[in-house]
């Protein structure tokens, strides 16, 4: 299963569209991930003509967001248990947050935003991921999304592109 992941899409203000690499992607996947700050429910109309869309709310999600997506879920993909959190809050790093709020459960995956900074590891037998963004790449060189394939093994991999129209 081909799960593509993404984050900090802050549309309309950083984007009137998706980025023709990400859409490349998005017409063979089988889930759309988001891990919040879509910024307006437009994102999700959008994604959805893709693929089924999950994904949570972030800080700067506005009230019909916030009353379509939680604040944190947990998906079940092939056996695998999924983790997703936008990440924000006070103190800490993001990447200790997402970790803080799936302490205790048995998730195989945490995915999550915010810090806009692309990231992929382990740690602790969990695989972290933060997609960065497709449409705010910030200081970075390169805006981002992340490709998760799922099935007996796992893959992940992130997408790296300079040109976001």
């Amino acid at each position: 299963m081909k799960i593509v992941i993404i984050a900090d899409t802050h549309m309309p203000d950083k984007g009137k569209q998706l980025p023709s690499r990400l859409k490349k992607e998005l017409e063979t996947t089988n889930l759309i991930i988001h891990a919040g700050d879509w910024n307006s429910m437009e994102v999700h109309h959008m994604l959805r003509t893709y693929a089924e869309v999950k994904g949570v709310y972030g800080n700067v999600d506005s009230k019909d967001i916030k009353e379509h997506f939680p604040a944190q879920e947990i998906l079940e993909v092939h056996g695998h248990k999924i983790g997703v959190i936008h990440g924000h809050g006070d103190k800490k790093t993001t990447e200790k947050r997402a970790l803080e709020v799936f302490e205790g459960e048995e998730v195989d995956i945490i995915i999550f935003g915010h810090s806009h900074i692309p990231l992929l590891r382990y740690f602790k037998k969990k695989l972290l991921v933060n997609p960065g963004s497709p449409t705010d790449k910030r200081k970075l060189p390169y805006y981002s999304f992340a490709i998760l394939t799922v099935g007996e093994e796992i893959r992940a991999e992130h997408v790296f592109f300079r040109d976001k129209s």
